[in-house]
């Protein structure tokens, strides 16, 4: 009876035994995973260029879907990409656009470039037109907005010397914006800037936990190309279902979740020979790009925690501290009911030594909000002055966590022009199963044939897109034949 008294006043909310054990439940739960992957991301270790390696440059094909509405922009991204002399370079983007692409392209001083085009503005549709005409062993998907450095090839390369890593990824940083710029747009940048390190923190970590990851980012990939020629990746690609909708949106989330559960391994190869440098919006732009990552993540984290499973038994450690960590690292909740139940926790405590603790807690507590974000002030001490603005953001992001959980059909970009002229199939409906199978008719009918998509013969029309141009340095050479004018807007090999 009397440890039935005990037991029922532990679990009362008056008892500071309750909130005591309230704080250590919830501080072990987001702090274990904190302190575990600094351990892990300062001993992390990218692959080393070996000394004979399997793949080199001409083994690469680079895929960059683009929607873009000012291609000379791009000019010094596709310039630094073919500056690491990948074997081709295959762009896909819309009808609309491809002229303007073609112009572009044909300045680059580039032998093996090809310009791919369909209808509509969506990624994954974009990717599937470019695969089937990768010949290269490797496939590099990158973003348009990308700066390559000069050495990345051969140290995205060095981890494919393992045969059972399907994906490498690369780390990443944030291009700065020059000081005369607007405060709206240095805070947008710092901001931005901090998301992109914390990112390389906690994928660096978890990758030296246990090889896993929430996402392989689409900005620069590389992947077998073997993987993508499988007529079941492509089929899936292109009918990821979410809900009662396919889902062609989160492309990136989906190759991720289907290298784990194809028993793929993926690493990430943290050094600055192999670091990209990207950008990201500012002002309202930047927030419409935090609320569709956040989509992003709860679509993808629930896909992998309940519908496919995977992670659970492979990645283990990446399933506690990224996945679950989605639906209980909401900050402005969690941070003072930590601090909140350590007070009231500790009331029976002598004063000064209740204090202390207190105060522990909150040196603690501006800990972790600078420890991933180091990499950065190394680099740029004088960014310690936007600190307090990071801090500021991180609780206000939980808001942004919160309307995305209740947006999750929404997949419109918002920051991006012309990035949601073809909103609607990023979420379409599932279609119905027709009740009734009429077959053809008897005079038309041929035999039907199943065949992968790499192994699909080029059709009349778009083989007549073959230019050729031959080296100008071989004085030997036959002086080349006109091309065939296009039958389509496919590509010309320029």
């Amino acid at each position: 009876m009397f440890g039935w008294k005990v037991n029922l006043a532990v679990a009362l909310p008056e008892s500071p035994t309750f909130w005591l054990l309230l704080f250590l439940v919830l501080f072990l739960h987001r702090y274990v995973r904190l302190i575990v992957n600094c351990v892990s991301h300062w001993r992390y270790k990218s692959y080393p260029i070996p000394d004979k390696p399997t793949f080199r440059e001409k083994d690469v094909t680079v895929v960059i879907p683009t929607i873009h509405h000012n291609f000379e922009e791009l000019r010094p991204s596709l310039e630094s990409i073919l500056a690491t002399n990948p074997f081709e370079l295959i762009i896909v983007t819309t009808t609309s656009k491809f002229d303007d692409l073609m112009k572009v392209s044909r300045t680059l001083n580039f032998p093996r470039i090809r310009i791919f085009s369909i209808p509509v503005a969506n990624k994954r549709f974009q990717v599937c037109e470019a695969l089937p005409y990768v010949t290269t062993p490797i496939t590099i998907m990158a973003d348009d907005d990308v700066t390559w450095p000069p050495t990345l090839i051969p140290w995205i390369l060095a981890p494919f010397e393992n045969e059972d890593i399907g994906g490498v990824g690369t780390c990443q940083r944030v291009r700065r914006e020059e000081p005369g710029a607007s405060l709206l747009r240095l805070a947008s940048n710092w901001l931005g800037a901090c998301y992109i390190e914390r990112r390389n923190f906690e994928i660096s970590a978890t990758h030296h936990m246990d090889g896993g990851t929430s996402c392989m980012s689409g900005r620069t990939g590389a992947y077998r190309t073997s993987i993508f020629r499988d007529a079941m990746f492509l089929h899936s690609f292109r009918t990821e279902r979410w809900r009662n909708y396919i889902l062609n949106a989160d492309d990136d989330n989906f190759v991720t979740r289907w290298l784990v559960s194809h028993n793929w391994k993926t690493w990430i190869q943290y050094e600055p020979e192999c670091e990209i440098e990207t950008t990201l919006e500012y002002g309202l732009r930047f927030l419409y790009q935090c609320s569709r990552w956040a989509r992003s993540n709860w679509r993808s984290n629930w896909t992998s925690l309940v519908v496919e499973r995977h992670v659970w038994k492979q990645q283990p450690w990446s399933t506690y501290a990224l996945h679950i960590a989605t639906f209980t690292s909401l900050a402005f909740v969690f941070d003072p009911l930590i601090l909140a139940s350590l007070w009231w926790g500790t009331a029976n405590w002598n004063e000064v030594i209740r204090r202390y603790a207190f105060r522990i807690m909150l040196v603690f507590f501006a800990f972790t909000k600078v420890v991933k974000l180091l990499g950065l002030f190394r680099k740029n001490p004088v960014d310690i002055l936007y600190l307090p603005l990071s801090i500021v953001f991180g609780y206000f992001h939980g808001l942004i966590k919160l309307y995305a959980l209740f947006t999750l059909n929404m997949t419109t970009w918002g920051s991006r022009k012309d990035g949601d002229d073809n909103d609607n199939l990023r979420l379409a409906p599932w279609p119905r199963r027709c009740a009734i199978l009429n077959n053809p008719p008897l005079e038309e009918v041929e035999i039907i044939r199943y065949m992968g998509e790499a192994e699909r013969p080029m059709s009349p029309s778009k083989s007549k897109c073959k230019i050729v141009i031959n080296d100008p340095s071989n004085s030997s050479a036959a002086p080349p034949t006109p091309p065939e004018e296009p039958a389509s807007e496919k590509t010309p090999l320029l």
